[in-house]
């Protein structure tokens, strides 16, 4: 009888020990994943921000052309500069 408790309390502190390891890995996916994201997303912002850089930088050549501040050549050199 004895050692049927003795198993017993064996068994459901095996089963305790082995729900918080499982909690701890779960959490710790969770994490990794939740870094993941964020590290992609600051390379989107990131990308984005570059994108309106070169946007901004292209309407800016596109306003001397029209002004005829530049001419053909120089605002197509100008821009396949910018979008290397």
């Amino acid at each position: 009888m004895l050692e049927n408790i003795i198993y017993i309390t064996v068994f459901a502190i095996l089963v305790f020990v082995l729900s918080i390891a499982v909690k701890a890995i779960t959490r710790g996916v969770e994490a990794k994943q939740i870094i993941k994201e964020e590290k992609d997303l600051d390379l989107n912002k990131e990308n984005q921000k570059q994108t309106l850089e070169v946007i901004d930088q292209i309407k800016e050549l596109k306003e001397l052309h029209d002004k005829g501040i530049l001419s053909d050549e120089e605002f197509k050199k100008a821009k396949e500069k910018i979008l290397e």
